[in-house]
């Protein structure tokens, strides 16, 4: 599993082209846990009508839902004044990236503790960012923990 609490490195930036993406997509949504699936929903309808990283649709669905339920509810506060940004690029070399921005003050990721440990076991939350981290080939949090991004190869 990747190290996912560091900042990139200026050979591990992004290597998308803005030139050549298949798809490119920018979406706000309300901070209400109701709004999620709706746009999980019509994103991957897009991703899958582009196939972008055909194979793989599941696993992004997944890492974007627990992405966009982690934003709007602990970064936002499920506070509907509040709004969370998502964008969505792919490109036929590199796959697919999707970051997802939220208002809140971030969180420390080394700080998160390991669901598949402990008491942890039986704790009814706390998985999103372990599953993200199983899912996606590449995570990484930026802006003390406000934003992170995801790339499927």
């Amino acid at each position: 599993m990747p190290d996912s609490s560091q900042e990139p490195q200026p050979s591990q930036s992004c290597t998308f082209d803005a030139e050549k993406l298949n798809l490119k997509l920018k979406v706000t949504l309300i901070a209400d846990q109701h709004a999620v699936d709706p746009i999980v929903r019509s994103i991957m309808k897009l991703v899958r009508e582009m196939n972008c990283s055909t194979g793989h649709e599941d696993e992004i669905e997944l890492a974007l839902s627990e992405a966009l339920a982690n934003a709007v509810v602990h970064g936002a506060k499920s506070d509907p004044t509040k709004v969370v940004e998502c964008d969505v690029a792919c490109d036929d070399k590199d796959g697919m990236l999707i970051i997802v921005r939220d208002p809140g003050e971030g969180f420390n990721p080394k700080e998160i503790i390991d669901p598949c440990q402990g008491e942890s076991l039986f704790s009814g939350h706390g998985r999103g960012i372990y599953l993200i981290n199983q899912l996606m080939d590449e995570v990484r949090f930026h802006k003390n923990g406000t934003e992170i991004h995801m790339i499927k190869r």
